[in-house]
Parts: C-alpha cells; structure tokens; sequence
C-alpha cells in the first residue's frame, strides 16, 4: 500500500482533469502532476536518498510542492514539513526534531542556509531537477510506514513533532471524504490548507491554490480573493474562517455553492452574515486539532433558531456531530478522541504522555486540550481550551455570547489579577450595553481594544498572551 494509491487511480481515470491550478494561473494536470513526480523520483534516487530517508522540504506553495510529495513517498521517504508560521525559528526547530538526511530547497528558500547553519551540513541536498532515469516503481509500504512529518506551533507549550504514516493520511482521507465528496461531479476548490490539496488529489478534485503569500494572510482581501475564484472557476471554498470572513464582506461570487471551514472557531454571527446574504449556499463548520481531523462538523442548514439563541445565551460553541470515523468522549470537562485518524504518537515518546492515554482495551485516546459537553441530541458543544477557565466561567460560552452584543467584532476572556476580564473590540459607543451584559454573566472587569491580536498560523484564534497584556494599556469601562 502507498499514499499515493488513491491519486494513481485518479490519474487513469481522467488523465487530463486539471489537478492542480498553480498561484501564477498554471494548470497542471494528472497526468502531468504524475509525469513530473516520476522524473523528480528517478532524480532523488540518483542522488543516492533511500527508504525511509527524512526529507526536509522548504518550497513555495505551487505544484512543485505536491509532486515532490508525491516523489519522496514514491521512494518511501518521509517529508519534513516546518510549521510556516514560525519562520527560521520553525525550520530550526524542525532540523533539531526530526534529523533529516535531506534538505529540499526551492525558489527564494535556496537562500535559507545563509541562516540556519544546520542546512549547509545535510547529508543529501536535492533540487527540483528531471532525470532520465526510469522511475523506481511506487514503493510498497505497510501503513506504519511514515509519510509526513509537521509541527505544532507551540502556542499551548513546546512545539511538538507530529508523524503522519501512510495508513493514518489514508484514514484521514477517508475521514474527510464524506465532507467533501462530489457524489461523481468534478468540483474545483480553493484550498487554503495545504494538507487538503493531498486529500483532493486521492478524490480526483481540481485543487486552486492561493495566490497569496501563506505567510501573509493580511494580503488576501475580500476582492483579491473574489477575483482568484472568479479567473478560476472555483465552486467549494476550503478556507479558514478569518478568510471566510474577509471574503464575505466583499460578497462570495455566486458560483461558488459549497464553503468549508475549520481551523479556528466558526462564530455564529459569521454563519449568520453568510447565510442572510447567500440563503442557498452550502457551509459546513468543521471542527478538529493538529492530532485529528476532521473530529466533528456541522452544516449551518441543520441549526435552528433555538441553536443561535443558546449561543446567544452562553452556552458554548456548537460544533456539531462527530464524524463517523471518531469515537469522542468527555473526561473531566476535556474532549477526547480515538480512530484510525488520530494521531497515534509524536516522533518524541516522551511527549506522548502529555495528551496520550491508553484504555485497558488497549484504545488510544488523545486529549485534545479542549472543554465540551454534549446535548441530548449528541452533538459537541465547545467551552474553550482547558487552561482558559477562570473560576465558573469558560471562554466560549462568554466570548460567543459577547460576539451576539450591539457593536461586537470580536472578545476575549482572559484573567488580570485574579480576575476575569473580558476584552472587547468593537464600537465603544455600545460601551454602556457591553458593561450591563458582562455584569449579567457575573464580570465586571470590560477592556475596549482597538484590535484583538490574532494567532499566527490561521489569524482565527485569538493570541490570548497578547490579549492578556491588552488589559493593562487599554481603558476599562
């Protein structure tokens, strides 16, 4: 078995179906994606990079990328991914996690080793080169094997590297398939999370990749965005809610039926603002960590008022049924996860005991460091990240409510002194109103900031160490 299985079979079965559409506006076919990987493949063999080899991959977000996946796992090595969002320091980190014997290097990142010292002394450097060369044959693997390896940003403690065998990336596949199946239509989606776009290739999906630098998501307006989807043909968007956001205030172009969104909190005002605007457009809230995805999900259609006016009321964040793929139960307030999809180690062992906990049954759950309930009806409702309650308060049940007052962009419960304090940004002229309802929720501590800082990675969380220091510079009500 490979990995690569899925996309194979894809590749015969539409040869000439664009795979890939590139930032620059360059389409990439199956059959070419698949050509490309073959020479690429025959190439890193040449160089002398085995089985198993570490590959150290530091490339721009094009088709490049996803035919070097598809080279290394052709060989069965193992791609290394720095997390982006940390820069130097991510590729640092990664060189110290993972010991690659390669480093990969394309575009501008050839530069990188004038930096980071540790890339000048790999064992094998490999470039995006063709050789003549047969390619070796798809290696066949057991699922064990490892196909990826990535990082978390360490937002919530050290940053921890995290193995992806094929088997796992195939149930992740599978896991995801049911979201995003196309029931035998040929979609094209703009995807704005690189992981995706393998997934799209096992599903035989066109995948737009974002003509904005990953890194500098402040760069993707509501109008740059509306006219990729537009020169594209785009029909699905899977993107995260900052950039949902951003584009629904210009407006979603009309032929885009389908939305997709995760990695940060979807807010009930956002689902609202979407679906006034656009009643017929499909969108699913999906909810899940770095260690498992997708893990539950939500299609706004299934909402009901009663379900916005909980939210309003404070009772958390809904997100939804868990997927088929997952068992999920909730242990001391923290939700817990168990499936094929679930990732089942860190490349560290020592790391595993801070979110690894096995059964008696010999069942593996992760701990995923957020607080749920579930209501009669089985869903998942979110509270917040377990370390975020201060004393009976959780931050979504506030937040969320917070985000439904007069004037609201967005809020952040965070302690100062002991205390809970709740930092609004938004229209201070709704001031009165705000003070009157955090009293209600039994907080008397209200901070007016002009902007909430938002995480690094996605710009759909907010950077709560930063929003704590906000509290000391900011004008309390």
């Amino acid at each position: 078995m490979n990995l690569l299985d899925g996309f194979y079979r894809r590749m015969a079965e539409h040869p000439d179906r664009a795979a890939v559409i590139d930032p620059n506006g360059k389409r990439w076919t199956y059959a070419q994606l698949a050509r490309r990987a073959e020479v690429l493949a025959a190439h890193f063999a040449d160089q002398g990079l085995r089985r198993g080899d570490r590959v150290l991959m530091a490339l721009g977000l094009n088709a490049e990328l996803y035919a070097a996946f598809a080279a290394l796992w052709r060989l069965g090595a193992v791609a290394v991914l720095p997390e982006p969002a940390l820069g130097l320091a991510g590729i640092e980190r990664a060189l110290e996690l993972a010991k690659p014997r390669a480093v990969l290097l394309a575009g501008p990142y050839r530069l990188l080793p004038l930096f980071v010292a540790p890339l000048r002394r790999a064992e094998l450097k490999l470039r995006l080169r063709a050789s003549r060369e047969p390619a070796p044959a798809v290696a066949d693997l057991s699922p064990n094997d490892p196909a990826l390896i990535s990082f978390t940003t360490g937002s919530t403690g050290a940053p921890k590297a995290i193995v992806r065998s094929h088997g796992f990336m195939l149930a992740q596949d599978a896991a995801v398939a049911p979201l995003i199946g196309t029931a035998g239509r040929h979609e094209t989606d703009l995807v704005g999370f690189p992981v995706f776009v393998i997934a799209n290739l096992g599903q035989g999906i066109t995948s737009v990749l974002p003509d904005w630098p990953v890194r500098r998501m402040d760069k993707a307006s509501g109008p740059r965005m509306a006219r990729l989807i537009e020169r594209r043909g785009v029909t699905r968007l899977l993107l995260n809610p900052a950039l949902v956001e951003r584009l629904a205030e210009f407006g979603i172009p009309k032929q885009v039926h389908s939305v997709f969104t995760g990695g940060g909190p979807v807010f009930p005002d956002l689902i609202a603002r979407i679906t006034t605007s656009r009643p017929s457009l499909r969108m699913v809230a999906v909810y899940g960590s770095t260690e498992a995805e997708p893990i539950a999900e939500a299609d706004v259609s299934s909402l009901t008022p009663a379900d916005f006016a909980a939210m309003a009321a404070g009772e958390g964040l809904l997100a939804g049924t868990p997927v088929a793929a997952v068992r999920v139960r909730i242990v001391d307030d923290e939700i817990q996860v168990a499936g094929a999809h679930v990732v089942q180690g860190y490349l560290d062992p020592a790391r595993d005991a801070e979110t690894k906990q096995r059964d008696a049954d010999g069942t593996l759950w992760h701990r995923t460091g957020d607080a749920g309930r579930f209501d009669v009806q089985g869903r998942l409702w979110l509270l917040g990240r377990m370390g975020g309650r201060i004393g009976n308060l959780w931050p979504f049940p506030v937040e969320v409510a917070a985000r439904s007052w007069p004037g609201v962009r967005r809020a952040a419960l965070v302690e100062a002194d002991g205390q809970a304090a709740l930092v609004i940004e938004g229209d201070p002229v709704h001031a009165g109103c705000w003070k009157e309802q955090a009293a209600a929720l039994s907080i008397t501590r209200v901070h007016v900031a002009r902007k909430l800082p938002m995480d690094r990675r996605h710009g759909s969380k907010i950077d709560l160490a930063a929003a704590r220091a906000l509290v000391g510079s900011t004008p309390r009500l």
